[in-house]
């Protein structure tokens, strides 16, 4: 099958190589500009035009899509089916339309739940303990399009934003390519999405990085883990602006009061937590400073237990 495929960052590039191997035709590789990075600021190619330039596809990588150059490279390279996955832009129309199989996407979430930028971030964020990939046919509204096929995967209590996300990676890949075999018999089904069941995944901000110790610790846990590796979750300890980076919920209780540090000793850095529970933290890093393990912090800035 004739594929032109649209990514740009590491959560697109399994989906690309599953092509490849496959055996499909991968006609050219839509992906975004490149960015400067790094002190230098010397421009980086996304990980979807690496991984397109190590296979020798044809990268193309327009600013704008609805000025109609875009539409007429499409044209030109005449894909049966177009496959996006994470590019970053939003496809109009009549690119919509061109394709004789149409366009598809690969969601890393069990849609409807989770549409929008982070639906990885927002299922840990929530405690959820199952999400999956989506396999859906693209419409104009965002992630609203009729659903294909999804595969469902646990989420561990203690997985963080970086192995789920490379998990569902590689399992949307593998769907993928079962998802392309079925369009190309026409034995894919086809289901609307159920609009009641619709909830949403924004961007991510700095407005959610604060911990509010009077949550329950659990909750304080899925906060640390889902926002990794940015904004982070981050609170004040010592005086010392800090961001957490990895924690432990204890079944220990406590009656001291929320936010009270309970350890701060070569036994860990336990803080209390709404409803009377208890996190220790692990890992963090001070403004400015290094990633360290609690216990290596608390040796050179040691924190009063109150």
């Amino acid at each position: 099958m004739r594929i032109l495929f649209m990514g740009t960052p590491d959560f697109a590039v399994p989906s690309l190589e599953a092509l490849v191997a496959a055996g499909h035709e991968v006609v050219g590789v839509f992906s975004q500009p490149d960015k400067p990075k790094n002190r230098g600021m010397k421009l980086q190619p996304t990980p979807v035009k690496c991984c397109a330039q190590a296979h020798g596809l044809a990268v193309f990588q327009p600013t704008k899509l609805r000025d109609g150059t875009a539409l007429e490279t499409i044209v030109q390279l005449a894909p049966d089916l177009i496959v996006v996955a994470a590019y970053g832009r939003i496809l109009p129309q009549e690119i919509l339309s061109y394709p004789r199989l149409g366009c598809i996407n690969v969601h890393s979430s069990l849609l409807p739940k989770y549409r929008g930028a982070a639906p990885i971030h927002w299922a840990i964020l929530n405690g959820e303990q199952e999400t999956g990939v989506t396999i859906m046919h693209m419409a104009l509204a965002l992630d609203a399009g009729d659903i294909i096929a999804q595969r469902a995967t646990p989420i561990d209590p203690d997985e963080t934003v970086e192995t789920l996300h490379d998990r569902l990676a590689r399992l949307g890949a593998e769907l993928l390519v079962e998802t392309v075999e079925h369009l190309a018999d026409d034995t894919a089904t086809r289901t609307p999405q159920e609009e009641s069941q619709v909830t949403l995944a924004p961007m991510l901000s700095r407005a959610l990085s604060p911990m509010d110790w009077s949550r329950p610790a659990r909750a304080l846990h899925d906060q640390v883990r889902g926002l990794l590796p940015w904004p982070a979750a981050v609170t004040e300890l010592g005086g010392v602006r800090c961001k957490i980076l990895a924690t432990t919920v204890l079944e220990e209780t406590t009656e001291k009061a929320p936010g009270s540090v309970v350890t701060a000793d070569k036994t860990g850095l336990k803080i209390a937590c709404g409803e009377g529970t208890l996190l220790r933290i692990d890992r963090l890093q001070a403004d400015g400073g290094k990633r360290l393990a609690a216990a290596d912090y608390l040796r050179g800035h040691p924190i009063p237990v109150d």
